[in-house]
């Protein structure tokens, strides 16, 4: 029971990375309220995972919707001690130039503005409650980046800058800010991400990790609940890879 207590928002967690994230912190103790910009699987998703865990639908690219989404946590927990900014999102990969303007600034929005609007409602509840954790998911593009997701890489760049400039302006409020980077992972965007899903291209990815295999949604929830726990008290400003040996 690691997180015993804690009341905690996911984004986007109806499926993918976000539902195990929600689905561990559960077992470990915390109230969970879960974000999604699909009202009904976040919905049903909460329903599975027990009576600790609740929904709001809300488009996190909006900060009205991430208003409400923090208010509504408030309201069902009466404090907030985390927030874990899952939500994305990602241009198929292509050219770089055949991106257009409308998915370039979609994907920014989802990934990089989003934690700026939620960094707006979610740290002045954290500072009254006397601190909390940010956990931002970003990911190995970032850091070693695969051609044909070049505006993708660029919002989980900016997503790892953030983070640790983040992690430095907040520490005085005891609020530690860190990320994960996953490498590519069993979730609805892994198409996306390799243009086609096949055997022969999930083969192409995976031999490309040392430890032989994409990430699976249980890794992330795994490292997740440490970095949100009392055992990483001195850990901040950190982007922990999840990634196999892929960025080595």
């Amino acid at each position: 029971m690691q997180l015993q207590d804690r009341a905690a928002i996911v984004t986007g967690a109806a499926s993918g990375f976000g539902r195990a994230i929600a689905a561990a912190f559960a077992r470990e103790g915390a109230r969970v309220m879960i974000v999604d910009l699909d009202g009904a699987a976040a919905e049903a998703a909460a329903d599975e995972l027990g009576s600790a865990v609740r929904s709001v639908r809300a488009d996190v690219s909006k900060d009205k919707d991430l208003g409400a989404a923090v208010g509504a946590a408030l309201e069902r927990f009466g404090r907030l001690d985390i927030v874990v900014n899952n939500a994305g999102t990602t241009h198929r990969n292509k050219p770089m130039l055949e991106v257009g303007e409308d998915e370039f600034d979609r994907i920014f929005a989802v990934n990089v503005k989003a934690i700026f609007l939620m960094a707006r409602h979610a740290v002045p509840a954290m500072r009254a409650a006397g601190g909390g954790v940010i956990l931002n998911i970003s990911s190995t593009a970032a850091i070693r980046p695969r051609p044909g997701l070049t505006w993708y890489n660029a919002t989980k760049g900016a997503v790892n800058t953030a983070t640790k400039s983040m992690a430095v302006e907040l520490a005085p409020d005891r609020i530690r800010v860190n990320a994960l980077a996953p490498v590519a992972g069993e979730t609805p965007l892994l198409k996306e991400f390799m243009g086609e899903d096949t055997p022969e291209r999930r083969a192409q990815f995976a031999a490309t990790i040392p430890w032989g295999r994409l990430s699976r949604p249980e890794d992330i929830a795994n490292a997740a609940v440490f970095l949100c726990s009392d055992k990483a008290d001195m850990i901040t400003g950190s982007i922990l890879e999840v990634d196999g040996g892929r960025c080595i």
